[in-house]
């Protein structure tokens, strides 16, 4: 036990290890949330805050409830906060609040912290609420000598709660705070977004119609722009870069050539926000009636309003606002009376801390689209921002070819993952834009040496961002056994490079293909791999293609069981999900899902272990916590498997709990992907592309294709904060052939962090908290820190 954190924080060079993390004397005062986001976050401070021996307190209806006190200030228990993970929306209300805008407001607020002993505030809102959050904290000592004056506290109090200390979490649909890749909510909104553009298509397809759909965004438009890349669309209309003047016409003939091509329906998506070159608004229903007016198209209009903002939050808001949460009170921890008030951050997959005031200050976006400097506006809203909307325009709108007249294969590999299909839409129309010749390989390399390649187009792709599986078909053949023929094939068609999207088969591939160089000239090509596989088990790269969707038919699922024992006595579910002998989904979907115990193969764990859980659990389903959730990898073990572990539950909870159990099997990898997915496979495919083009110019020598070297034949993966190309010769040192995972897996990071909010005492390695980060500095150079989003 660390009785004083500084020195904790002292030992973080030497990487030393805390068992159990006691809060320092000011943090004893207790923490306020104020509820602007989700569920998740508040769950994770309340849990993290008393893990490390705090008070904490909710307030609710937000600052009003700081402002009248009363019953609006409630000190939170572990167990209030269970089964909160699934509701949106927040469970201790938000209102807005003119009163604490008043100085007399602030003023009662404060002697309502003071009464309850608060000088800790964690708070999740907008740049409004923590800009209001920052101002408070300035006028504390003011506020405090105040209430002394006025007799309404003692005088000692200024001495013992002189110091007011803030940490802010972001939370807003429109994902519009700068310094944060991701806001906590804006991922879920981009799922109902896709999930109403994917229920229209099929509409609009039966009906040849064009839907023009309206999404929130009144000051920025990234939902749109993100959701029109997501699911295709024909068109779309931003606040940050409205149309050049003219686009009216350039529109409707964008829509009759596809029409003309064959395509049965047109998505035309608009910010609610959005404008042309001189302010004036451009609405939804003015652009359906110029449609038809101009073309005579059979046009509906879709305004999705609030039904963004509910609904069940992704898997991706449950883990990123659990990260933001534990941050936050580790940096409630670390502060001081001179530390400023930052805002916990998401930067690439990692956790930051950036000086709040100078993210608001930041955000000159309204300003620069008011003086029409669009081009700086979309600037300011960040590199993911910027780069969202240069795919867009990549894939979106055809541009004369170049004069490269090179030949590029593209495959998938390995088992399906949803989001290939957006991979191959991508490279496809980024090649075709960079001057190549496309070819599509079915059924991956035993299609290759089958000869089953032909040419594809860029209408031949239309659609394909919201199909799930591989429409081109993918096995798991190795081309080792079959290098002659697919060299004769390679030679047939004078490819000269090679796309392939797949797990770790075609990690596998491409080091047979690289190998065969010594003997086949053919292969002596640029050759690039996107990993694509639901269990994200490909080293160099932290992420996968695929992986979120499953992750978020593992949550999905998960929900639905525990609701199923919803007014039923006590019962535990054990759960078997996917992944090989990788426990990313099981360790990932149980911090998600709330989930008591996650079993994996890298953390080994034997009957000792099992029987420790059940105690914790049963100790749990004592108190009035109903359900219990337990996953297992499906490889974690060869002999505690999961009838072993749903027996030995079954036994060991008689009286206090009974079980069921659950295998979840092939639906975690199907379905429509995820809005995540499909912008990650359509973003990291058009980089790949770019990257072979480069590579083909530069190893053209008298009229062929010649590149031997190790860095001709690359992974694209996202590494922490930026897409890397790595040789796949350099991968063999850091990969377990033989189970099939990297040696190093960062989310193993997160099972402390799981663990601590299922209410066991473990080690947390502090030495990964976030750093303080500055707006400016905080992405390198080359990075694209959210690729993903």
């Amino acid at each position: 036990v660390v009785e004083d954190f500084s020195e904790t924080l002292n030992l973080k060079s030497a990487g030393f290890r805390c068992s159990h993390v006691t809060a320092p004397s000011h943090f004893y005062d207790g923490i306020f949330l104020f509820p602007a986001g989700m569920n998740a976050a508040v769950r994770a401070v309340v849990r993290m805050g008393i893990y490390v021996g705090a008070k904490v307190y909710l307030i609710h209806e937000g600052y009003q409830g700081m402002v009248d006190g009363g019953e609006n200030i409630k000190e939170a228990t572990w167990e209030g906060v269970s089964s909160m993970l699934q509701v949106g929306g927040t469970v201790i209300g938000s209102a807005r609040c003119k009163d604490f805008r008043s100085h007399e407001g602030r003023l009662k607020a404060a002697h309502n912290l003071v009464r309850h002993g608060i000088t800790n505030l964690c708070v999740i809102g907008g740049d409004g609420s923590l800009t209001g959050a920052n101002l408070f904290r300035e006028e504390w000592s003011g506020l405090l000598a105040e209430l002394v004056e006025q007799g309404l506290i003692e005088a000692d109090a200024v001495q013992k709660y002189s110091a007011l200390h803030i940490v802010g979490m972001v939370g807003s649909i429109d994902n519009d705070f700068c310094g944060t890749d991701m806001t906590i909510g804006t991922d879920s909104a981009l799922h109902r977004i896709i999930e109403v553009v994917d229920a229209i298509m099929t509409t609009a397809q039966s009906h040849q119609r064009t839907f023009v759909l309206e999404v929130m965004g009144r000051h920025c438009g990234y939902l749109a722009l993100v959701s029109a890349l997501a699911c295709g669309a024909d068109w779309v209309l931003i606040p940050e870069m409205p149309p050049e003047d003219g686009w009216e016409e350039k529109m409707c003939q964008k829509l009759s050539a596809t029409r003309s091509r064959g395509t049965r329906l047109n998505i035309i998506i608009v910010a609610e926000g959005a404008i042309d070159r001189h302010g004036k608004p451009i609405t939804s229903s003015f652009v359906k009636d110029l449609v038809v007016k101009n073309l005579g198209f059979d046009t509906r209009v879709t305004i999705l309003g609030h039904v963004q903002r509910g609904g069940t939050p992704s898997a991706f808001d449950r883990i990123l606002a659990s990260r933001m949460g534990v941050e936050a009170v580790l940096a409630l921890l670390e502060t001081t009376a001179n530390t400023p008030a930052c805002v916990v951050s998401l930067c690439g997959n990692q956790s930051v801390r950036v000086p709040l005031m100078e993210c608001v200050q930041t955000v000159k976006v309204q300003k620069a689209m008011d003086q029409k400097r669009f081009e700086e506006a979309v600037k300011l809203r960040g590199r993911s921002f910027e780069n969202n909307l240069k795919t867009y325009k990549l894939l979106a709108h055809r541009k004369p070819e170049s004069e490269l007249n090179f030949n590029v294969a593209v495959l998938n590999v390995g088992a399906p993952a949803a989001g290939m299909n957006a991979a191959v839409r991508s490279a496809v129309r980024v090649g075709i834009s960079e001057g190549h010749k496309m070819f599509a390989v079915n059924d991956g390399f035993e299609g290759f040496y089958k000869g089953q390649i032909k040419e594809i187009k860029w209408g031949d792709v239309g659609g394909w961002t919201g199909q799930g599986g591989s429409l081109l078909g993918t096995k798991r053949t190795l081309p080792a056994k079959h290098v002659e023929k697919i060299a004769e094939q390679m030679r047939k068609h004078n490819i000269n490079a090679l796309l392939v999207i797949g797990g770790f088969e075609a990690l596998e591939c491409l080091l047979q293909l690289y190998e065969a160089r010594a003997t086949f000239e053919e292969f002596c090509i640029p050759m690039c791999m996107l990993p694509a596989t639901i269990s994200n088990n490909v080293p160099g790269t932290d992420l996968s293609i695929g992986a979120d969707t499953a992750l978020n038919a593992i949550v999905e699922t998960c929900d639905r069981i525990k609701q199923s024992a919803s007014g039923t006595k006590r019962r535990v579910f054990i759960i078997e999900t996917m992944g090989g002998y990788c426990g990313y989904l099981a360790t990932v979907g149980g911090l998600a899902a709330g989930a008591d115990a996650a079993y994996i193969y890298e953390e080994p764990f034997d009957i000792r272990d099992l029987q420790a859980n059940v105690e914790h659990l049963t100790e749990k389903m004592k108190t009035s916590i109903q359900r219990g959730l337990v996953l297992r990898n499906e490889n974690s073990s060869d002999n505690y498997t999961t009838d072993f572990i749903y027996q030995l539950y079954s036994e060991e909870g008689k009286g206090v709990f009974d079980c069921r159990k659950n295998v979840l099997g092939h639906m975690q990898q199907g379905g429509a992907p995820s809005p995540f997915d499909r912008n990650f496979g359509t973003k990291i495919s058009a980089k790949a592309m770019q990257w072979l083009s480069q590579k083909l110019v530069e190893t053209y020598r008298r009229g062929q294709v010649f590149a031997n070297t190790e860095d001709s034949c690359c992974l694209l993966g996202m590494r922490a904060r930026a897409l890397v190309f790595q040789p796949v010769v350099q991968l063999k040192d850091d990969t377990d052939f033989v189970h099939r995972i990297p040696k190093e897996q960062w989310w193993l990071k997160l099972r402390p962090l799981m663990k601590i909010l299922a209410k066991y005492k473990t080690s947390y390695d502090v030495s990964d908290s976030g750093q303080v980060e500055h707006v400016i500095h905080s992405r390198p150079k080359d990075s694209d820190a959210s690729v993903a989003m």
